[in-house]
């Protein structure tokens, strides 16, 4: 124990094939440093990979690597950090996919696609698995809408199909919306919030589907691009607008009010990543180069500055994941290269 411990790095670093764009921690507690890793390169046929850092070598090897359509808009291992369910992975695309990981073949177990009476669809911008009830995922589509997914995963060793059925959809924004995600509010399986081209943030209850609250709108009617709400407290999320290089944090007990701006980064934010195990943390990444870390306890007093900043990355970050089960590692994509950094 004491000899690895001395030889352990801050810094694990994994160089893909290609651009990777969406990335993913997975959260089964016997598959610890784990991630999923989806190319962008500008065609049809794009990948998604499954890397594991063996702790001995210090190295991030490939496990699973899979064909995909076009880029993946996000990934998600399945929220099961007890590993009761299959070991399932969903991307997003054209479709949502549900995918069975294996080493080395990973299986598609379903494509859903609630669009069956044409040929075209709709890309989806975003989804989120929900934590609560894992047979539960939402997607966020450029048609303005928003749906609501049942899952049957089926038990986690037997060959078991896995299907998908439409529970809701719904119109959302007035334009495309851009990302989607389930609140840990009232008891964290029907409120979820979704943000679009119409620079709006909006919340839902799937239990009262006849209204939404708009819980923020851009004063410029900027599109917004992401939200991530708070893992620990379900008052606040934060949401990031297009080009813009600050983060606004909301409180939804005091809509339309940002409760705090954060402004350090000199280029466009790309992602933003609440500490799983502290309400008071979040990270933002951007086209600066830099992934910073910031405490927001004095809110509603301006938060100046962060309190740590990552500036080594060799190009733009854009994208960011916080371990969900390891809190103490961050997952940052720029070019080609995926790193995990201890915090």
């Amino acid at each position: 124990m004491s000899s690895t411990a001395g030889k352990r790095k801050e810094i694990y670093k994994y160089l893909a094939p290609w651009p990777l764009y969406s990335m993913n921690w997975s959260v089964r507690p016997d598959k610890r440093f784990r991630l999923a890793l989806g190319s962008f390169i500008e065609e049809y046929n794009n990948k998604v990979q499954i890397i594991s850092l063996d702790e001995d070598t210090s190295e991030f090897s490939a496990k699973s690597t899979f064909d995909h359509p076009y880029p993946t808009t996000k990934i998600m291992w399945i929220p099961d950090s007890k590993g009761i369910y299959p070991d399932l992975l969903a991307t997003s695309g054209d479709y949502l996919r549900v995918w069975r990981a294996g080493e080395p073949d990973t299986h598609l177990e379903c494509v859903l696609n609630n669009n069956k009476n044409s040929d075209f669809c709709a890309p989806l911008t975003s989804f989120d698995w929900n934590e609560v009830d894992p047979n539960l995922v939402g997607t966020s589509s450029i048609d303005t809408t928003c749906t609501i997914w049942g899952l049957e995963t089926g038990q986690p060793h037997a060959r078991v199909y896995v299907a998908g059925h439409v529970k809701t959809q719904l119109i959302a924004h007035d334009k495309e919306v851009y990302d989607i995600a389930f609140s840990r509010a009232g008891g964290g399986r029907d409120m979820f919030a979704s943000v679009g081209a119409d620079g709006s943030v909006r919340m839902f209850d799937l239990r009262h589907l006849e209204h939404s609250t708009i819980i923020y709108e851009d004063p410029a009617h900027t599109a917004l691009l992401r939200l991530a709400w708070n893992k620990q407290d379900p008052n606040y999320l934060a949401t990031v607008a297009m080009d813009s290089c600050e983060v606004i944090i909301l409180d939804v007990r005091v809509p339309c009010t940002p409760v705090a701006r954060l402004s350090n980064h000199r280029a466009c934010v790309n992602g933003i990543a609440w500490a799983p195990h502290s309400s008071c943390h979040i990270c933002t990444a951007g086209d600066d180069h830099q992934a910073l870390i910031w405490d927001i306890q004095q809110m509603p007093r301006a938060i100046e500055d962060p309190i740590l900043a990552y500036t080594a990355a060799e190009g733009e970050v854009n994208q960011i994941q916080w371990g969900a089960t390891q809190p103490d590692w961050i997952a940052i994509c720029y070019n080609k290269a995926c790193e995990i950094l201890r915090v």
